[in-house]
This record gives structure tokens, sequence and C-alpha cells, in this order.
């Protein structure tokens, strides 16, 4: 098991990674982040408390792509299964569930996962609302946490944050998730044109049949979110 670092504030899990190459392989776990990061260079708001932000550098020498995000991803599903929640995975990188709204079931994120990847190792970044979620109206998929939704048994920050890096020991294996949004049969668009979801491929593209014929979606930024089957 690789060692875990607990912080009490820092500007960003990740980054602190980046600056200490010298403390090999091993976690970070912070109370609070200053300046958290997400995707695209988005920010990610990590309040004292509200949920884990935890990095980790790990051997890896499989082959590049998204498919890590996404071994990465189902690996902290299983690790929330005593949570009693059902919990999916929307492409390429966001931990998701359905919310019972009065405009019908929606889709909310409960986290997120970022990852760099060199010959050598893989640094993963995750951003986990547990016991609150940040105010986001301008996102079409807005942010819940996990006590909202109801979980039960939630662990302790630590606890969890060993039991996830444990799991992320080995990205190979094969792990599955409840639901994924957009799943095969799914109508979806983006910026420059849209389509039938046939499914997630094995490297983490997203593979759509379009009036042209069949893409294959690497860059998140081109999804966009405003859809048929938001509300289900």
């Amino acid at each position: 098991m690789i060692p875990l670092i607990r912080l009490g504030a820092v500007d960003s899990t990740q980054s602190f990674l980046a600056r200490h190459p010298e403390l090999g392989f091993c976690g970070v776990m912070a109370d609070t982040q200053t300046v958290g990061m997400g995707r695209g260079g988005n920010s990610w708001e990590s309040s004292a408390g509200a949920g884990l932000w935890l990095s980790a550098r790990l051997p890896f020498s499989g082959p590049p792509g998204g498919g890590i995000l996404r071994s990465a991803m189902a690996a902290v599903l299983e690790v929330l299964e005593p949570c009693c929640l059902t919990l999916g995975l929307k492409w390429p990188n966001d931990l998701v569930a359905y919310k019972q709204t009065e405009q019908g079931r929606r889709l909310v994120k409960v986290g997120g996962i970022i990852g760099e990847q060199n010959d050598k190792c893989v640094t993963l970044g995750l951003g986990l609302n547990i016991y609150d979620a940040p105010e986001l109206p301008e996102r079409v998929i807005p942010a819940a946490s996990l006590l909202s939704l109801g979980a039960k048994n939630i662990p302790e920050m630590a606890d969890l944050a060993r039991s996830i890096l444990s799991e992320w020991q080995d990205l190979s294996v094969n792990r599955s998730a409840a639901f994924y949004w957009p799943a095969a049969g799914d109508l979806i668009s983006w910026e420059d044109g849209k389509g039938v979801c046939q499914g997630w491929e094995p490297d983490g593209r997203l593979a759509v049949q379009t009036q042209s014929g069949l893409v294959r979606l690497a860059n998140a930024s081109q999804l966009q979110m405003g859809i048929p089957n938001q509300n289900l």
C-alpha cells in the first residue's frame, strides 16, 4: 500500500504532487483546497469538511488514454457501494447519480477525476462531494453531495482515501458501473454535430453514429449536455 499524506490546506493536491517529485509514489489528501483543479482548467470548489480531495501518483505502464480514468472512476464507485446509492459514470470523467426533483429525475454530479500520464506513472486527482456541494447555476448538470442523495455508512475521510488508493493499485482491472451516461442509444449533440451514442470505447473515446458515419469523440469539451435524455 502506498503511503497517504494528509494536509490541512493546500492550493491543490495535484499541484502539490507536481512540486514534490521526491515523494515518489504516494497519495495526498487535503482538508481544503484553495485552488482546486477540474477538467479543462476549470476550478473545483473544495471547502473544508465538504468532501474528499485526493491525488495519487501511481506506477502504471499500460497504454495511455481515457481508459485509465474510466477504470479509476469505476474503482471509486466500488468503494462507495456500502453507501447504498446507485452511482454511475458520465463521459469522460464524472461520477454521477440521478436525483428526484419537482421537474423529474435529473442527472447530478457528485465527483470528478482528472489524470496525467507519462511512461512511468499516472497521477490521478479526485474531487468527491460527500457532505456538501457547491451551487453552480451555470452548469447544465448540477452538483450534489452523497449526503443529499441519502448516502448511508459514509466512512471517515482518511479511511475512504485509503480504500480508494488500495483499489487504484491496479488500474488494469476491468470494472463496470451501475449505469453510464451517455449510454448506447442516447441522442447527444456537440459543437460540431449530433448523433446517437454507440458506447464507450476501451481507450476512453465515445463512439457516436452520425448521418455522415461513425465518429469517435476524444475531446470532452466537444460534448454539449443540453440534450433530450436529461429527464427520464
